[in-house]
C-alpha cells in the first residue's frame, strides 16, 4: 500500500493589526504558529511584524524603491501563499498600523492580489467583529480572497478568562475555532492555487 502524498507546504504571512506587546489579537497568532507546528500538516505560519512600518509618505519612495523596512514587509508578503489577519477594532474599523501596512504593502506593484486570506480577532462586545467586516471591504481592492468560513470573533472579557496573565490563548473552545479557520484556509489556498 503506498503511502499518502505529503500536503504542498502553504506558506502563511500573520500580521497582527495591534502593536501593543500584551495584544491578546497577538496572542492569537501565536496559538495559531502553536498549531501549525504540531498539529497540522503543509502549513508554515510566519509572525511578520509591522510595527518597524515607517507611516505611508509616497516621498519616501526613491527610484521605485521603497524604504528598507517596507521592501523587506513586501517581500514577506509576496512570498507567501496566503495571509492571516488578527485585526482588532479601532472605532469600528481596523487599527491605523494595520491600514499603513495595508496600504504600504498595495503599492504597485500590488503584493496582495491573488491570495486567499483569513481574519480573527478578539475584543469587547462583538469581538472585532466590525474591523472584520470593513477589512474585508479593504480586501476587495487588493484582490485579497477570504475564506467566508467558519468565522472568528472572541470577547475577550467576558468570563471565564479566555487568555493567561502573558497574552495566551487558553480557552479550549477558541483553540478548536482557531483550528478550523486555519484547515479552511489552507484548504482553500490549496484550491486557489489548482493543488486539490
Amino acid at each position: 500500500m503506498e503511502a499518502a502524498a505529503a500536503k504542498p507546504i502553504i506558506k502563511v504571512a500573520a500580521l497582527c493589526g495591534s502593536i501593543r506587546k500584551a495584544s491578546f489579537n497577538r496572542g492569537l497568532l501565536h496559538y495559531a504558529i502553536k498549531l501549525s507546528r504540531e498539529s497540522i500538516n503543509g502549513l508554515q505560519i510566519e509572525y511578520v511584524d509591522i510595527a518597524p512600518l515607517p507611516m505611508l509618505n509616497t516621498d519616501l519612495e526613491k527610484d521605485g524603491r521603497f524604504p528598507p523596512a517596507v521592501e523587506a514587509f513586501r517581500q514577506k508578503i509576496l512570498e507567501a501563499d496566503s495571509i492571516l489577519f488578527a485585526s482588532p477594532e479601532y472605532n469600528y474599523s481596523v487599527t491605523a498600523p494595520l491600514k499603513n501596512a495595508i496600504d504600504w504593502a498595495s503599492r504597485p506593484p500590488n503584493v496582495w492580489a491573488g491570495k486567499a486570506a483569513a481574519i480573527v480577532s478578539t475584543g469587547e462586545d462583538f469581538g472585532g467583529g466590525r474591523s472584520q467586516y470593513h477589512l474585508r471591504q479593504i480586501g476587495v481592492f487588493l484582490d485579497l480572497h477570504f475564506i467566508n468560513k467558519p468565522e472568528f470573533f472572541l470577547n475577550a472579557f467576558q468570563p471565564p478568562a479566555k487568555f493567561d496573565s502573558d497574552g495566551n490563548l487558553i480557552d479550549e473552545g477558541a483553540k478548536e475555532r482557531l483550528k478550523e479557520v486555519l484547515l479552511a484556509l489552507q484548504a482553500f489556498t490549496l484550491r486557489l492555487q489548482g493543488k486539490c
